[in-house]
């Protein structure tokens, strides 16, 4: 009798980790930022990439314009993925395409752009991260449509043909 109650708790206690281990496989819990759209651009000051000159957010994003903030680095390899992506969009000539160069070297980031070409319009050093983080990303690349200073959509990771061809139908 003894030896059968034994039994019967130790499936229980199995039935019940299993379970347990079952819900939590079935609700991941992968973090996703938050995105908000519509929302005002970041108020932040930084240093232009080639004049080392620092600037103001409001000094960069005009009312009435199309922008693209682009979160890049040379040692990203989804970065070099997207960057012809960035330089067809360039030629657009609808929208500006402001970089974000995230915590990496100017002489690696001019490497990067001497071999690749420069698509953008001006860009912000972010050696250490910072205004990235006043951005809300969590990594690279990301890029942020802007109009009229506000934040119409978020792209998480590399852009691709998908996302360019939705880009270019918002700014038409």
């Amino acid at each position: 009798m003894k030896n059968k109650l034994l039994l019967l708790f130790i499936i229980s206690i199995f039935t019940i980790i299993f379970i347990i281990f079952y819900k939590g496989l079935k609700n991941t819990n992968v973090y996703t930022p938050d995105i908000k759209i519509n929302k005002e651009v970041p108020s932040f000051t930084s240093e232009l990439f080639y004049s080392n000159e620092v600037v103001k957010s409001k000094e960069i994003f005009d009312l009435d314009k199309f922008y693209l903030l682009n979160i890049w680095s040379s040692w990203c390899a989804p970065c070099r993925q997207e960057h012809s992506l960035l330089m067809d969009l360039m030629e657009t000539k609808k929208i500006k395409i402001i970089g974000v160069n995230y915590k990496d070297t100017k002489k690696n980031a001019e490497s990067f752009l001497s071999e690749l070409g420069n698509p953008f319009y001006q860009i912000i050093f972010d050696k250490e991260g910072v205004t990235a983080i006043e951005w809300g990303a969590y990594g690279v690349p990301e890029s942020f449509l802007i109009y009229d200073r506000k934040i119409l959509k978020k792209y998480i990771g590399p852009l691709d043909e998908q996302s360019i061809k939705e880009i270019k139908f918002l700014i038409k």
